[in-house]
């Protein structure tokens, strides 16, 4: 195997996240986009690849809607350096999202927070 990314599919709203991770995280690079030129879903993303912190993560939009719902079930779980970058992180997803636990210490780890982006994507931060 070479390689292994995640592929996160959009409602039409791909561009949209990804300018929403862009002010989440810090250190986020736009590889490539590229949209679809015609039908209807133009100017659309048809594939994008962005990655978070070095980590890719590839995005696009579909038009098939129950094909692209995000449970909980998946989620990416980012280690934390500091309690700010936690604190900050949380903050930003949380305030346009949903808590499934909110940050406190759980036992497990010092500060553990999951959040769910306003798309649905659901996050796990933790402080190591």
């Amino acid at each position: 195997m070479k390689s292994m990314t995640p592929f996160l599919m959009f409602e039409g709203r791909a561009e949209e996240a990804i300018q929403f991770y862009q002010s989440v995280f810090k250190d986020v690079e736009v590889v490539f986009i590229n949209y679809f030129e015609s039908g209807e879903m133009k100017g659309k993303v048809m594939q994008s690849l962005i990655t978070i912190n070095g980590n890719p993560v590839i995005l696009n939009d579909a038009d098939v809607s129950e094909a692209s719902k995000f449970t909980p079930s998946m989620s990416f779980f980012i280690e934390c350096d500091s309690m700010d970058e936690l604190i900050t992180i949380y903050e930003k997803i949380k305030s346009k999202g949903s808590i499934l636990m909110p940050l406190e210490d759980y036992g497990f780890s010092r500060q553990f927070a999951w959040v769910t982006d306003p798309f649905g994507v659901s996050w796990q931060l933790n402080l190591i």
